[in-house]
């Protein structure tokens, strides 16, 4: 193509190949800036969903603390620590990023985001890195240290520490030159592309958020199976035994299975020694085979050994039962479990071993009789939380004999709120949200008690919050509906419920989370 014997002509066709050849060069670079624009929507929307289900994960979290704090709230206390940490430093590069757009005129025109201007003339000066390129730095070290610092000693978490370390580490391990970090990183590179390594490492910042909180479940799960959180516990025929009586108590663990079969028994009745011919081992019970003995309370202590890993494992059993003359006890039971709640009927059943119906009188605050044994407890007016029944009870011969029992006054639970009677977080079709009942239930409540849904509020993200009246959408609310994006986490709150009977407010009912599909 240099040659001197070259005609003019071909001479200005080799001109053209050069500028040819140079327009494809161009075009390319414009692709390829719009490429790494597409990918940093697709990361920023895989984003948002994500957040969504940290968030809906915690507060689940949050619940169950509440619920079981002595299981639960050493969890709660660590994942709100790693969630502090996710949102702040996610916090931080979101408005870093703002920063970087808002040097050019169109947010969503990639092409002409081929100059890394920004970041060269904050982040750096010459060879140096300035004071924002340190906080870039030193934001990147909180997180990634803040993370193994609360992590650091949990079992079960050792690989995401690794990971964190690695994923957010800023040391030059390319061996290549002198240059920094983050010279290598950001500096020179054109703006789209440092937009979508920051949205990527948000990205990494919400999977090592959801990596630690589905380990921490994981972990309380094996936990709890472990043979070092079970306890005894005592089943009896009938609530009372009387003098001579042959007493057919059996010490059971909390999973009762056959497999659950302790290798060797230790145990002392009032501190005397429980030979093999006093027990039998059948279906993981230890079953006794003793006299009730005199009336008064008798102890069983000592350990059930058990094989785990090849180890012993010795889990405690101090348990304990009365024997009564006859009679001398009124036997008191709530119908459907060990507490009254306020604001519902709580059925009871109170008689007195030995003496009939009609001869029993039972005494409380909000107690009413309905027939016979059968009562019914109101403790709505009741101030505190617990309250005493009395029962008195008249004997064959005249003497009159007396019990009493307290309860716990307990308030309703907390309401579960509930997208086509499903809870927590959901993944669900736009058309089938639109046509869907909102509802609220409570869950594993012993009482029938339906509630009705009155109202709520519903938000799309980049949309206005929007009250609604009734248990379904309306036409402001599916309009918003229909601009969210696919995989966009739609939230339904502030849910207001009402139940049939009920004379008690109700607590606030928990919200439902719903991930778009389309």
């Amino acid at each position: 193509m240099a040659g001197n014997n070259l005609s003019p002509r071909q001479k200005m066709i080799n001109l053209m190949y050069l500028i040819f050849i140079a327009m494809l060069a161009l075009n390319m670079s414009k692709e390829v800036l719009s490429a790494f624009g597409i990918m940093n929507e697709k990361l920023t929307q895989a984003n948002e969903a994500a957040t969504s289900r940290n968030e809906a994960f915690v507060a689940s979290l949050d619940q169950k603390a509440s619920d079981q704090p002595e299981k639960y709230e050493h969890l709660k206390a660590k994942a709100h620590q790693i969630d502090d940490l996710a949102k702040n430093f996610n916090s931080y590069l979101e408005d870093l990023k703002g920063k970087m757009i808002s040097t050019v005129d169109n947010a969503t025109d990639y092409e002409v985001m081929d100059k890394g201007d920004y970041l060269d003339q904050n982040f750096f000066k010459g060879d140096k890195i300035k004071e924002e390129g340190q906080r870039f730095l030193a934001e990147i070290a909180k997180f990634r240290d803040g993370v193994t610092e609360v992590l650091q000693g949990e079992k079960g978490m050792e690989t995401i520490v690794k990971d964190v370390q690695k994923n957010f580490s800023t040391e030059n391990t390319d061996g290549v030159g002198n240059q920094s970090w983050l010279d290598r990183n950001y500096k020179g590179f054109p703006l789209v592309a440092s937009l979508t390594k920051m949205t990527q490492m948000q990205a990494d910042i919400k999977t090592t958020e959801s990596q630690v909180l589905s380990a921490m479940l994981g972990n309380t799960l094996s936990d709890e199976v472990s043979m070092t959180k079970y306890t005894t516990l005592m089943e009896t025929s009938k609530a009372a035994y009387f003098n001579g009586e042959k007493f057919d108590g059996e010490i059971v663990l909390g999973r009762k299975d056959a497999s659950t079969k302790p290798a060797r028994v230790e145990l002392t009745l009032d501190g005397r020694p429980l030979t093999e011919k006093q027990y039998t081992i059948e279906n993981g019970k230890v079953k006794l085979n003793v006299n009730a003995g005199a009336a008064g309370e008798h102890v069983i202590k000592g350990n059930l050994i058990f094989l785990e890993d090849g180890e012993e494992t010795a889990v405690e059993v101090n348990q304990k039962f009365a024997t009564v003359p006859k009679p001398n006890a009124a036997t008191i039971s709530a119908d459907k479990m060990n507490v009254v709640y306020r604001g519902v009927k709580n059925p009871m059943t109170i008689s007195f071993a030995g003496v009939s119906g009609n001869k029993v009188n039972a005494s409380a605050p909000g107690l009413s009789r309905l027939s016979g044994s059968k009562y019914i407890m109101n403790a709505t007016g009741i101030k505190g939380r617990e309250v005493t029944i009395n029962v008195t009870g008249t004997l064959p011969d005249g003497q009159r004999v007396s019990d009493n029992a307290t309860f716990r006054i307990k308030d309703l639970p907390k309401p579960t709120g509930t997208v086509r009677g499903e809870d927590g977080s959901l993944k669900m079709a736009k058309n089938s949200l639109e046509i869907s009942t909102i509802g609220a239930k409570f869950d594993d409540f012993d009482f029938e008690l339906p509630l009705r849904v009155t109202g709520f509020k519903f938000k799309v993200p980049g949309q206005p919050t929007i009250t609604v009246s009734g248990s379904k959408l309306n036409s402001r609310a599916k309009a918003a509906l229909r601009k969210a994006k696919r995989g966009s986490g739609v939230q339904i709150f502030d849910i207001e419920a009402k139940a049939s009977g009920v004379s008690v407010r109700l607590k606030k009912v928990s919200p439902v989370f719903i991930e778009l599909t389309n």
